[in-house]
């Protein structure tokens, strides 16, 4: 079979089922309802209007990654590789369909979500104290290409697990605990860390050696890793 089809084939299962579409509709509610919230407190010397904005991306990014775990995941149920790749013999081929039909979606859903954040953030913070609009629309770019390398993190490491349960118990306790305890550190090895880098974008200065750009380029090379060993293992594991 040929890609189009099978990418047609791919977003057809993303869109017929109602856990995936409740997980990017989530993506965007939690994202700009804690958006709101964090805007309420604008004290400290150290306030960031614009990472205030996109606070929420903190537990958006929750709901992007079981988006693409789900999406994977479902393959290792019931026999349903088997014939997806009865449907697509070429292994690398499906696999790729399978990471559009995945990266699309979440493209689209993180772009409105870094466009609503935005106008959230400048409702509840004011114009004079919420960011700008040429620097909130380079941050809702930021906001959805970093939600989209998220959930094709998760789906590449979902394809080498074979697990929903083992991805999110890896990825979840990683981007709650690990990002919180290594805190504001920057400038170090926690840089490079695939939240940090990629959070970068959303905040209006940053001490560290990394840009907006970079910093998503960091965490593009973590999700481009998981993604190469989740089309290997796929190739070189039985269905």
């Amino acid at each position: 079979m040929p890609f189009a089809p099978a990418l047609r084939s791919e977003w057809l299962k993303i869109r017929t089922l109602r856990s995936l579409v409740g997980g990017l509709t989530a993506v965007l509610l939690a994202t700009a309802a804690f958006a709101a919230l964090a805007g309420v407190d604008t004290d400290g010397p150290d306030f960031d209007p614009l990472y205030s904005t996109y606070f929420g991306v903190n537990f958006g990014q929750i709901a992007a990654i079981a988006f693409g775990t789900t999406a994977m995941s479902a393959e290792f149920r019931g026999g349903a590789l088997r014939l997806s790749l009865a449907a697509v013999p070429d292994r690398t081929r499906w696999f790729a369909a399978k990471a559009a039909a995945v990266a699309a979606p979440a493209l689209a859903v993180g772009l409105l979500t870094g466009l609503v954040s935005l106008a959230v953030g400048r409702a509840v913070l004011g114009s004079g104290d919420g960011p700008a609009w040429g620097e909130g629309v380079r941050a809702a770019v930021g906001c959805a290409l970093y939600l989209t390398l998220m959930a094709l993190l998760a789906t590449g490491l979902t394809a080498v697990l074979r697990s929903g349960v083992a991805t999110l118990s890896i990825l979840v306790p990683f981007l709650l605990i690990v990002s919180f305890v290594v805190g504001d550190l920057s400038g170090g090895a926690a840089d490079l860390l695939p939240d940090r880098a990629g959070q970068i974008a959303l905040h209006h200065t940053w001490d560290g050696t990394l840009g907006p750009w970079t910093g998503l380029a960091v965490t593009a090379l973590w999700t481009s890793a998981a993604l190469a060993a989740g089309a290997w293992s796929i190739r070189r594991r039985d269905a």
